[in-house]
């Protein structure tokens, strides 16, 4: 058995457990993340269960408090099971590998409008091409966000700093930050893009806006490619939501 012959053998044997690695790393990485969701969710209902049990009532709260602190509570859990827990099997995230390495830049809060424009064309075209395609496609499918009509102008603020401030925060970090910044170490960037914005609609749990966050989802993984952080990502994601907020809860009484 000649030298060459062992040198290509190993060689190959290399590549199949690289290929094989990365393979189950792209199938774990993800599915963790939405476990971490789930945990976190059923963390706090058995939370609610808890509460009820040892005689403490929520009815009397306003329901938009409620929400409030359910979305923070999920958000906070789900970071800590996702990005923490796993440093107790000795893996470790780093700075780098949230996309937090400095400080936001004029660059980054320039980028977030181009961004938002590449967004809602590519967003627009996949949601006609889907309705074209599928007839049961339903185009005016509203986000659910768990916050329904205000009275109050506690509750606009309340619903402004939970899904124009907390959300992208916490999901930039998750998705854009810890899910996009492990699967690039391992997987090329377009298949670390697309294996990050599929499980990013998913986790949103309804068709039509799985799909727009799928768009939204390229792009922001692009700007963290380009600018090498999440800070420019995490301004589109504001300036979305805030369209939408202005969209569902603004215009309705204009």
């Amino acid at each position: 058995m000649s030298v060459n012959y062992l040198n290509r053998l190993v060689q190959r044997t290399a590549k199949w457990k690289w290929l094989h690695g990365s393979f189950a790393f792209a199938i774990l990485l993800p599915l963790w993340m939405l476990v971490g969701f789930g945990l976190a969710v059923v963390s706090t209902w058995v939370l609610v269960y808890l509460l009820a049990w040892a005689g403490v009532s929520l009815s009397g709260i306003d329901e938009t408090i409620l929400n409030t602190i359910f979305a923070a509570v999920i958000y906070l859990l789900a970071l800590g099971f996702v990005i923490v827990l796993p440093r107790l099997w000795q893996s470790y995230t780093t700075k780098k590998d949230l996309g937090l390495t400095r400080w936001p830049s004029w660059a980054d809060i320039g980028l977030a409008p181009l961004g938002f424009i590449i967004y809602f064309i590519a967003s627009s075209l996949l949601v006609f091409i889907a309705s074209s395609i599928f007839s049961g496609f339903d185009v005016s499918q509203v986000q659910e966000t768990g916050f329904t009509r205000f009275s109050q102008s506690y509750e606009y603020i309340l619903a402004f700093v939970t899904l124009i401030v907390v959300a992208p925060v916490a999901e930039e970090l998750l998705f854009r930050g810890y899910l996009y910044g492990k699967l690039k170490k391992h997987l090329p960037v377009w298949v670390s893009v697309f294996i990050t914005s599929v499980v990013f609609g998913l986790v949103h749990m309804q068709w039509n806006v799985g799909l727009d966050v799928f768009a939204l989802s390229i792009v922001l993984c692009s700007l963290r490619e380009i600018t090498g952080n999440i800070w420019s990502g995490m301004l589109l994601h504001m300036l979305k939501n805030s369209v939408a907020f202005f969209i569902i809860f603004i215009s309705p009484m204009l």
